[in-house]
């Protein structure tokens, strides 16, 4: 398993993780199974959006004696009430409901404590100027929580929590389908078949600009959704019109900026499995770019994927890095210090480049890569 810096948190996790989905109505001996499996082969972050008391429990008993193998992305606001999970803003629900979730499971502290489920603007508006926020940035104090996050579906609700400078982590929806689609507080809009009957064509710009700005900011990504509900999955209901496989669903996600992990939705132990051979799999199994220019509803024509198609250069330029870094400096406007510092490292620098135009022809989306290495080697000067 390799493992990622979770943005400026000082947190590694593992670029696979866990979703709840698989642990929610299964018996103490299954969950015991899958934390078995994931300390096994190295899957160290759980997210914990489901308030389910039994599920709770079952997971912290599985957990005990072994908790600080694990990085838990634990959810204020989403509570059980009356038999059911209830998203909730009122500060006396989220604060026995996070208070009940630590004692289930066991521990004094999670690593992650993600305020969940905003997906309009007038939401973040509440939660970042009302109680909840304080009670969150008093739980980072207290070391309760040792980062605050925010999960969402909505890029331009995202951006606004990423540039409020009070949030560390984003729980992401991030799949080759939903980043075509503008930003919309509907998350049923993600998977509308009507939103898929024109052709689309590249990355929506909020989706692409809140990439770059995490990367910028240091904020770090979680995953959630890569397969899109499994759809992606299937030719039938896949809204590309044709399926992908888990393995290039992973590797897409963990080629956007700022991406730690993609916390999969196993439902078995052997659909985990499954999703942590990723990591043993060859290149020609991860790759997705060739599905992609195949897709006959989705077009990325003249857009960087970050693929790694146009390797090898005869020069030795990392070009998919050499263009990540181009473009996070014009997203910004001028080149940030971090950005700078990853590209100064790079053995071979965009003025390298002697325009030979074989990383053009090998490139499925007809990216105008010679372009893209003058403007490196003018935004950086080498």
């Amino acid at each position: 398993m390799k493992y990622r810096e979770l943005g400026k948190t000082g947190i590694k996790v593992s670029e696979i993780g866990m979703g709840c989905e698989g642990f929610v109505g299964k018996p103490y001996e299954q969950v015991k199974e899958f934390v078995d499996q994931m300390e096994e082969t190295g899957v160290s972050c759980i997210d914990l959006y489901a308030p389910n008391p039994e599920f709770r429990t079952n997971l912290g008993r599985a957990l005990a004696g072994r908790r600080e193998k694990f990085v838990l992305q634990a959810h204020l606001c989403a509570v059980w009430k009356h038999g059911q999970y209830k998203r909730t803003r009122d500060i006396a629900e989220v604060k026995a409901g996070f208070e009940d979730q630590l004692t289930r499971l066991g521990t004094d502290y999670v690593e992650i404590g993600m305020v969940h489920y905003v997906d309009s603007l007038a939401d973040w508006n509440v939660v970042k100027d009302g109680e909840v926020m304080q009670y969150a940035l008093q739980l980072k104090k207290d070391q309760v929580i040792r980062s605050i996050g925010l999960s969402s579906h909505n890029p331009q609700v995202a951006l606004a929590a990423a540039h409020s400078g009070l949030v560390d982590v984003l729980m992401f929806s991030v799949n080759p389908c939903y980043d075509l689609q503008p930003a919309d507080e509907d998350v049923e809009s993600l998977w509308d078949e009507k939103n898929y009957e024109k052709p689309l064509t590249n990355m929506d710009p909020d989706r692409q600009h809140l990439y770059e700005e995490c990367q910028r900011l240091g904020i770090g990504i979680t995953v959630m959704k890569a397969f899109g509900g499994g759809d992606l999955l299937s030719a039938e209901l896949s809204p590309a019109g044709k399926a992908l496989t888990a393995f290039q669903c992973i590797q897409y996600a963990l080629d956007r900026p700022a991406v730690a992990s993609v916390l999969v939705g196993a439902r078995t132990p052997e659909e985990l499995r499954v999703s942590v051979t990723y990591e043993d799999a060859p290149e020609t199994e991860r790759d997705y770019a060739s599905a992609f220019a195949d897709m006959p509803k989705i077009s990325w024509e003249g857009h960087c994927m970050y693929c790694g198609h146009c390797a090898p250069c005869p020069k030795g330029i990392d070009v998919a890095s050499v263009t990540k870094f181009l473009n996070l400096a014009i997203a910004q406007g001028e080149v940030p210090e971090t950005v700078r510092e990853h590209y100064a490292v790079l053995e071979h620098k965009a003025s390298e480049c002697v325009q030979c135009g074989a990383c053009e022809k090998r490139c499925p989306f007809g990216v105008l890569i010679i372009e893209n290495m003058k403007k490196a080697a003018a935004t950086f000067g080498e």
